[in-house]
């Protein structure tokens, strides 16, 4: 939906009010604050107990698949370059079960566009026939998350030319100068002198020898706290443990083109560490926000909300994190939605956080169309790429929140990756928040009907 701002669209009305009428200002003065006052009322999620003293929100969404992608280390003065045109959505493929869905796991690559990513160098990274590929003759560099991962497990397939060099960077900094230091580097290069495939480059090498030139290599990594273990071809070839002075606690995940053509496909992470804020059989650590229209209850193991609007909030509060929950949308079109980085919740200003919206209506049976910025969206500021979720049923979902950078997978499938470039502001309602703030569960209209189960976080800890 294009949000063009309440008073945007009553300077339209204005304009083809009759000659006469605009020529008498009281009148259309009268005029024009009866159309603000209707406008108040059928603009936006969550607007139906807006204050007086809140200001209207006129941000256009992003066009997240228009995506230009800039370095931004200030140390590299090229411009890097991942520029992308709206891809066919409907063959997007995350290659992941609805088991592993459910058990958290999340597709880095949707087979169809490099959504998520960002270039540290000028390396032309392109889709080929459902895999990233670099090829031959490119400059050096690598292709980043958009935000960082602390603990995880993650699965990949690396086919490499013959003689080439590349790599998975694990915790990494987004332009690494240093292997020992300020990343761990899996190296995929069987020519390597000293550091050959499978080995952590200046850290340690392989159990036992493994050759990936020229083939499919499958690899499975898990990271954990300073444990680094590696699995390829199902078999474990590297167990280490970082016990320099300064482990490295969290960072990017990287895909390095080093030398020949590098192919990566069926990119997944299962986030690890995650510790419940519900526990399940009462509201114990959450609060009704004063003045809420809704009955939150338990049933069945189940955070059940009816009826609103109404927020039931944390008293803890998360700045950068990893969340996840599975939810469900009892009533068909029902309107709903998590706040994270929210203020203190009041009778007068109940919801002043970023959301991450939950509305599955999309335009004319088409998902890449959501009707209300689709679930997964943060609401007012970027819409969906596509509305993977259902009403009546169980959904499970993802935010990843880093500094100004936030991202929402749903099902799997990475929906919405936006960066808030606002000035700062303590109400996210206004600009860019970074301190700390609530969770807090919405229910939006009086018939709303929505449940939750499996609520996880883990703080992200800071960035070297």
């Amino acid at each position: 939906m294009n949000v063009h701002g309440p008073e945007s669209m009553v300077q339209s009305q204005i304009e083809i009010l009759p000659k006469r009428i605009r020529r008498n200002s009281r009148l259309s003065h009268l005029v024009l604050g009866c159309i603000m006052i209707v406008f108040s009322l059928v603009v936006g999620c969550g607007e139906s107990q807006k204050t007086s003293s809140e200001v209207p929100e006129t941000t256009t969404p992003v066009n997240q698949d228009a995506l230009v992608v800039e370095d931004n280390n200030s140390t590299n003065e090229t411009s890097s370059a991942v520029v992308e045109t709206k891809p066919d959505l409907s063959n997007v493929n995350i290659n992941l079960t609805a088991d592993e869905i459910a058990d958290g796991w999340i597709s880095l690559f949707d087979g169809v566009s490099l959504f998520g990513w960002e270039a540290n160098s000028e390396t032309n990274w392109q889709v080929v026939d459902g895999a990233i590929v670099a090829a031959e003759g490119q400059p050096p560099g690598l292709l980043v998350t958009q935000v960082p991962f602390a603990d995880y497990v993650l699965k990949a397939e690396a086919k490499l030319s013959e003689g080439g060099n590349s790599g998975i960077f694990l915790r990494t900094a987004k332009t690494p100068t240093n292997p020992a230091v300020d990343c761990y580097e899996l190296n995929i290069c069987d020519t390597h002198p000293a550091f050959a495939t499978g080995s952590l480059v200046a850290r340690v090498k392989p159990a036992r020898e493994i050759k990936g030139d020229g083939r499919w290599l499958p690899i499975e990594i898990r990271v954990d706290g300073p444990q680094v273990t590696v699995m390829m071809d199902g078999e474990q070839v590297l167990d280490y443990s970082d016990e320099t002075e300064a482990p490295l606690a969290n960072g990017y995940i990287g895909l390095q083109m080093n030398g020949g053509r590098i192919e990566f496909r069926n990119l997944a992470i299962q986030p690890l560490g995650l510790n419940s804020i519900w526990n399940g059989d009462d509201l114990t650590d959450w609060r009704v926000v004063p003045e809420s229209k809704t009955e939150f209850v338990v049933e069945e193991k189940e955070l059940r909300g009816r009826g609103g609007l109404g927020f039931l909030e944390t008293e803890q509060m998360w700045g950068n994190f990893v969340l996840q929950f599975a939810g469900k949308v009892n009533i068909a079109s029902d309107n709903s939605g998590i706040f994270f980085r929210s203020q203190t919740g009041t009778d007068a200003k109940a919801y002043n956080g970023y959301e991450l919206q939950i509305q599955n209506d999309v335009k004319e049976g088409d998902i890449s169309q959501p009707a209300n910025f689709g679930t997964g969206a943060i609401f007012r500021r970027a819409e969906a790429r596509r509305v993977t979720s259902k009403d009546f049923e169980w959904f499970y979902a993802t935010l990843v929140a880093n500094e100004s950078q936030f991202m929402v997978w749903v099902n799997g499938e990475l929906v919405t990756s936006w960066k808030d470039d606002r000035t700062a502001d303590e109400n996210p309602r206004k600009g860019l928040r970074l301190d700390p703030g609530h969770l807090a569960i919405q229910a939006h209209d009086p018939t709303s009907d929505i449940s939750f189960r499996d609520l996880k976080i883990v703080e992200l800890p800071k960035l070297p």
